[in-house]
């Protein structure tokens, strides 16, 4: 818990909500170390298996970096290595993460948006990579994170422009996987994170470390040759038992997520 950030259990999941509204939840590096420690815990503690990120208030998901902290000479130092919102970096999180836009999610807001695995965006939910509007470019992983979900020329289309793209836009180019009201982003990413929460944890991390680690590869023959630490960790693991076991007995499984 922060000022700058709120973290609530609900069972084994996490509702991570951005908590500056008064500057529609851009960050500063503050505001980063705090979420940084959010996704740290997160993490580590084996009783947390999916995580929801929202943003406080109904304006804004994330505008973004804190440009006027930035401008009035804040100190700027103390960025965590785990990336903008302590999230856009850290490519060893294998947990999934969905984000819940409610609002405006620009430049370094929608980077966290794309740093998540599944987006919820509410239909009055703004995208945009406006960088270049302003002298910077989208180096938090949004020109590269973007070209990889919706294609090369589609995402150009919004990086060289910094255009602004509503959610029924952003789900029609393939970034966005619902819309829903305004108000209701999170509620939508609880029933998507209620969905990911019937599979087996461990089944789930397995599948997204392949996911991503495999398109570090040319070709699918390299990726599904490649070895996976999440993949071996399943095999191992009791609810590689359990889930057939449940099966063959008419039973839900009682996962353990180890």
């Amino acid at each position: 818990m922060s000022e700058y950030c709120l973290a609530e259990r609900d069972g084994n999941l996490l509702i991570v909500t951005i908590n500056r509204p008064e500057v529609m939840n851009a960050l500063h590096p503050p505001a980063n170390a705090a979420l940084s420690e959010v996704w740290d815990d997160f993490q580590a503690d084996p009783d947390l298996w999916v995580a929801v990120v929202t943003g406080a208030g109904d304006r804004a998901f994330s505008a973004g970096n804190d440009l006027k902290y930035q401008a009035s000479g804040g100190d700027m130092s103390g960025q965590p290595k785990s990336g903008f919102a302590g999230l856009t970096a850290r490519y060893d999180l294998i947990k999934p993460v969905i984000a819940a836009v409610n609002g405006v999610a620009m430049g370094g807001g929608f980077e966290i948006a794309l740093a998540c695995d599944i987006i919820i965006a509410a239909e009055n939910a703004v995208f945009a990579l406006p960088e270049p509007r302003v002298g910077l470019a989208a180096l938090a992983g949004g020109v590269h994170r973007l070209p990889r979900a919706i294609g090369t020329k589609r995402a150009m289309g919004m990086i060289l422009t910094g255009r602004r793209v509503g959610a029924i836009e952003g789900q029609e180019l393939g970034f966005v996987n619902e819309v829903v009201g305004v108000g209701q982003a999170v509620e939508g990413a609880k029933r998507w994170a209620a969905q990911i929460l019937e599979c087996s944890p461990m089944s789930v991390r397995a599948s997204k470390q392949a996911v991503y680690q495999g398109l570090e590869h040319a070709g699918v023959a390299a990726a599904q040759a490649a070895k996976y630490d999440a993949v071996v960790a399943m095999a191992k693991s009791e609810d590689y038992i359990e889930g057939p076991l449940a099966f063959s007995e008419k039973r839900p499984p009682a996962w353990k997520g180890r």
